[in-house]
C-alpha cells in the first residue's frame, strides 16, 4: 500500500567507495528534509555529492514519479560493471557497512518527523540519442567542469586515439563540454566517420586529439 510509505530509498550501487570516501546521493530535492537529514547523519566523514531530481535510471524513479519521496545512493561506476570481473573480492565491505550505518542514522532521525513531505523537482530533458561513441566510462562522482573519464573500452575510439583513464573532456569540436549532458549532446551531433577534435586536460596540460568515430 503505497498511501503507507514515508519514503524509498535505492541503493545502486554501493560496492565500491573510494579511498576519497565519496559517495552520490541522487533525489535529494524529492522531499525539503532530505538536505538536513543527509548532512546532519554524515558523522562519517563522506564526501557527498548531491543532486536534486528524482527522476534517474534506477529504482527510485518509480517510486518518485508515484509522488513518494525517494533518494539513490551510488559509489561510481566501475571497469568491472556487467562483467563476469566484478567479483567478491573487489568489494568494500568496510565501505558498505560505513553506509549502512549512516542511512541507520538517517532514518532514525526521519522517525522524528510526523509528515515527510513529497516535494516535485525540476528534471533533466530527456536524454539525447547519439549514433557513435568514444567506448569510454564517465566518472559519475566528478563534480569539477568537463567529463573525467574513469575507463577506456578497448579497441574503441578513445583507445585508439590515446585517451586515458584519467583524461577530462572540456571540448568536443567547439561545444565546450560541462558534464555528462552536454558530453552525451555533443555525441548526437556525429555519426560513423566523422572527424572532430576532443580538447582534453591530462593533469596540468591541455592536448587538442584529433579523432574519427568509428
Amino acid at each position: 500500500d503505497l498511501d503507507k510509505v514515508r519514503f524509498m530509498i535505492n541503493f545502486d550501487m554501493v560496492g565500491r567507495l573510494n579511498s576519497e570516501k565519496t559517495l552520490a546521493i541522487n533525489g535529494i530535492g524529492t522531499s525539503n528534509y532530505w538536505d538536513q537529514l543527509i548532512t546532519n547523519s554524515n558523522t562519517f566523514n563522506f564526501k557527498l555529492k548531491t543532486t536534486e531530481s528524482g527522476i534517474g535510471p534506477s529504482d527510485h524513479t518509480s517510486f518518485y514519479l508515484q509522488d513518494i519521496p525517494s533518494i539513490h545512493f551510488f559509489t561510481g561506476q566501475h571497469e568491472d560493471y556487467h562483467k563476469p570481473s566484478d567479483d567478491v573480492e573487489k568489494i568494500n565491505f568496510d565501505g558498505i557497512y560505513s553506509i549502512m550505518c549512516y542511512v541507520t542514522n538517517l532514518i532514525e532521525s526521519s522517525s522524528l518527523i510526523d509528515n515527510f513531505k513529497f516535494q516535485e523537482t525540476e528534471n533533466p530533458q530527456s536524454t539525447p540519442k547519439f549514433n557513435v561513441t568514444l567506448g569510454i566510462m564517465p566518472d559519475y562522482l566528478f563534480d569539477g567542469e568537463g567529463l573525467r573519464i574513469d575507463g577506456v573500452t578497448k579497441g574503441k575510439t578513445a583507445y585508439k586515439h590515446k585517451i586515458f583513464k584519467g583524461d577530462i573532456i572540456i571540448k568536443m569540436g567547439e561545444l565546450e563540454i560541462k558534464d555528462i549532458m552536454t558530453y552525451m549532446e555533443g555525441l548526437s551531433v556525429f555519426h560513423s566517420k566523422d572527424q572532430t577534435t576532443i580538447t582534453i586536460k591530462r593533469q596540468d596540460e591541455i592536448l587538442k586529439i584529433p579523432i574519427v568515430f568509428d
